[in-house]
C-alpha cells in the first residue's frame, strides 16, 4: 500500500494549530502556534515549522524550533506565549514572521506586533523590530492581534485585529464594554471611546519595504459584531480573530473566524484594503452549516479555529484545526481540498480523515482511532475557556499512546471516507471499565453491517474480526457504542 497522509496530517503527538501554509520554491511550509499536548492554555509553546514536498503531501518533516519567545525584547513574566504567526518573503528575498508576544488571564494583549527575519523559509529567525509609525512610536492602533502579511507584486500588506462575539450596541452596555476593553488591553477608554469604527474589527495597512514601518493609517476592512449592520449575513459571520490574506488571480481573500468561533470564512475584494464583501463559510471543525446541519447537532466538539487557503501542485486546500482532550488548549492541525468556482465562490467543505490524502483511504491495514473526524454522543458542545466542559468522548492521550476515551453509549465515532473493495473484515483495539457491542455502519444512522463485541479489559484488547462485506467504493465507516461504563479505542484494523 503506498504511503498515505490523514487528519491531522502531523503526527498525533504534534499540536500546531493556527496553520497558515506557504508554498516557498519546491515545498510547503506551515506556520503556526505550538499548544502543548493536554496544556493548560493556548500557544504554550515555541515556534515549530513543518514542511513537505509540494508533490508528496504525505512526506512531512519537522523543520526544528524557529524561533523562541524568549528571543522577543517584550519577553518578561506577563508575555511568555506567542501566538498565531504568519510569514512572508520580502522585497530583499529574506522570510519575515509577524507574531504577537502575548500573556495569559488577560495579560499582555496590547501589542506590538513584531517581527523576526531569517535568509530562509524555516531557518533560525532573529528577533528584528516592532511594527511602528514613521516616529519609532509602536502601532498599536486598535487591537494588534493575530497578524498577516501577504507581497503584492512589492506592496506589504499587514492584516491584523481582533473582535468579541458579543454586541455591545446598546448605550447602556458601553460603560461595560470600555471596562472589557480596557481590561484585557491595557487601552484608555479616551481612546476606545474616540475610534468612531470601534476598536474591534479587522484591519489592513501598508508597511515599507523595511517590513517594520507602515506607510499610512490602518483601515477597517470588515466589522466585529459591535458594528456589523444587524440582519446581514456579515453581522451573523461578522469578524472575531484569525485574520489570514491571499490574492487568487485579481481577487484578495480575507480568510478569518468569526463569532461563532468554529468556522472559518472569507470574503473578497478587488482591492487590498477596502471593499471587502463576505462570501460564505469555507469550513466548521464541528461541519456546521455543512449541508444545512445545525448547531445542536454538531459532529464534534467545536472550539476556535484558524487557518487558511493555498494552492499547492495546483489544487487549493483549506488548513484549519481542530480541538482534542476536550479542550481548546490542545489542537491539531487538519486540511481539506477545496474547489476556487469561476466566480470566486468556495463551498463549504466537511471535515474528513483523509483531507490531504488526494482521496479515500484504502480500507486495508491499521489506523488509529485518533483520526476520526466526527465523535459524537449527540450532544457536542462548543468549548468554553471559562467554565467546565461537559464530559464527552474526546481525542486524548497517556505516556505511551493517543486514542479516543471516554467513549459511552450512544457515541458515534466517524472516519470518512474510505475505498472498499467488497470483502473486508474489521476488528478493533479497546480497553476501559465498559462492556457491550460496537454497531458498524456508513452512516450515522445507518442500519448495522456488523456488530463487535466489547468487553471491559484493563489492557488493549483486540477483538474478534468480523465481516463488512458489501461495502463497495467510497464510504464513511462509522462505530456506535451500545453498552455500560465507558471505553477508550486506540485503533481498527481492516484484515
Amino acid at each position: 500500500m503506498k504511503r498515505q497522509v490523514f487528519n491531522p496530517y502531523l503526527p498525533l503527538d504534534t499540536y500546531i494549530p493556527d496553520g497558515e501554509p506557504h508554498v516557498f520554491g519546491d515545498r510547503v511550509y506551515v506556520y503556526g502556534s505550538h499548544d502543548a499536548e493536554g496544556g493548560e492554555y493556548y500557544c504554550m509553546l515555541d515556534y515549530e515549522c513543518w514542511s513537505a514536498p509540494v508533490g508528496d503531501l504525505t512526506d512531512w518533516r519537522c523543520e526544528g524550533t524557529i524561533y523562541r519567545a524568549e528571543q522577543c525584547r517584550h519577553y518578561c513574566e506577563e508575555r511568555q506565549d506567542i501566538y498565531a504567526p504568519d510569514v512572508v518573503q520580502g522585497n530583499d528575498g529574506r522570510y519575515y514572521l509577524y507574531y504577537d508576544l502575548s500573556g495569559r488571564d488577560g495579560h499582555g494583549f496590547d501589542g506590538p506586533i513584531s517581527v523576526a527575519v531569517c535568509d530562509s523559509p524555516a531557518g533560525k529567525y532573529e528577533y528584528y523590530g516592532d511594527v511602528r509609525y514613521q516616529d519609532g512610536r509602536p502601532m498599536t492602533r486598535f487591537i494588534p492581534f493575530d497578524p498577516a502579511v501577504i507581497n503584492d507584486d512589492g506592496h506589504i500588506w499587514l492584516y491584523y485585529g481582533w473582535g468579541l462575539g458579543y454586541d455591545f450596541s446598546d448605550p447602556a452596555q458601553q460603560p461595560m464594554f470600555h471596562q472589557v476593553m480596557s481590561g484585557i488591553f491595557n487601552k484608555p477608554v479616551e481612546e476606545i471611546r474616540s475610534e468612531k469604527e470601534s476598536v474591534l474589527g479587522a484591519n489592513a495597512v501598508e508597511l515599507q519595504d523595511d517590513m517594520l514601518t507602515v506607510k499610512t493609517e490602518p483601515k477597517r476592512i470588515l466589522p466585529a459584531t459591535t458594528m456589523a449592520p444587524k440582519g446581514t449575513e456579515i453581522y451573523d459571520h461578522s469578524f472575531y480573530e484569525a485574520a489570514s490574506i491571499r490574492k487568487v488571480k485579481d481577487t484578495y481573500y480575507f480568510i478569518y473566524s468569526s463569532k461563532e468561533g468554529h468556522e472559518l470564512c472569507y470574503a473578497t475584494s478587488k482591492f487590498p484594503d477596502r471593499d471587502f464583501t463576505y462570501r460564505g463559510v469555507i469550513i466548521s471543525n464541528g461541519d456546521i452549516g455543512y449541508h444545512g446541519r445545525k448547531p445542536e447537532d454538531r459532529l464534534a466538539v467545536t472550539g476556535t479555529n484558524h487557518g487558511s487557503i493555498e494552492q499547492i501542485d495546483g489544487q487549493y486546500y483549506i488548513f484549519y484545526h481542530r480541538s482534542t482532550h476536550n479542550s481548546l488548549s490542545s489542537r491539531q492541525g487538519c486540511a481539506e481540498p477545496i474547489v476556487i468556482e469561476s466566480d470566486g465562490k468556495i463551498r463549504q467543505v466537511e471535515m474528513t480523515s483523509c483531507g490531504l490524502n488526494g482521496g479515500p483511504l484504502a480500507a486495508s491495514g491499521i489506523y488509529p482511532a485518533a483520526i476520526a473526524c466526527n465523535l459524537t454522543n449527540g450532544k457536542a458542545h462548543h468549548l468554553s475557556a471559562t467554565e467546565e466542559n461537559p464530559d464527552i468522548a474526546n481525542i486524548t492521550h497517556d505516556d505511551k499512546d493517543r486514542f479516543i476515551g471516554g467513549i459511552e453509549t450512544g457515541t458515534y465515532i466517524g472516519f470518512k471516507y474510505f475505498e472498499f473493495a467488497g470483502n473486508e473484515k474489521l476488528k478493533i483495539t479497546t480497553r476501559g471499565t465498559g462492556q457491550g457491542k460496537i454497531f458498524v455502519s456508513v452512516q450515522m444512522d445507518g442500519e448495522p453491517v456488523a456488530e463487535i463485541a466489547v468487553k471491559a479489559t484493563e489492557d488493549w484488547t483486540d477483538s474478534e474480526s468480523v465481516g463488512i462485506t458489501g461495502l463497495k467504493g467510497k464510504q464513511a465507516l462509522f462505530l456506535k457504542y451500545v453498552g455500560e461504563q465507558t471505553i477508550s479505542l486506540l485503533k481498527i484494523e481492516f484484515c
